[in-house]
């Protein structure tokens, strides 16, 4: 499915799916608090891992998975590989959920449907 393809019918159920797969992979603490740790800068793994305390390994499987979904990018320096968010837009994402929750957190926190 393409951008346009989206843009044309929003109700389409492939692109309610679509939409549901991008929400079901933000719905990892260790993909938020990456990407949390993108937000302000691009950073190294190294770098991430030291700014989310999150392992190495977890860190870069998800930088993996991040990078394959299309939320981050990744540009090689020496022998570094720095990423950074893909699209500013993910940025605008996770302040907007923080405001949603500003006013909407304790219903959130209660609900019962939505367990780990």
């Amino acid at each position: 499915m393409t951008a346009q393809n989206i843009q044309d019918d929003l109700s389409a159920p492939d692109t309610l799916e679509l939409r549901a797969k991008l929400f079901r992979g933000l719905s990892d603490p260790s993909r938020l608090t990456i990407l949390d740790a993108l937000v302000s800068d691009e950073r190294n793994v190294q770098e991430i891992v030291g700014h989310t305390g999150l392992g190495q390994p977890n860190v870069s499987n998800h930088l993996r998975c991040l990078l394959e979904c299309g939320l981050v990018s990744r540009r090689s320096e020496g022998r570094f590989v720095r990423y950074r968010l893909a699209d500013r837009r993910v940025a605008d994402l996770i302040r907007d959920a923080d405001q949603l929750l500003a006013s909407t957190a304790n219903g959130v926190d209660a609900c019962q449907s939505y367990t780990d």
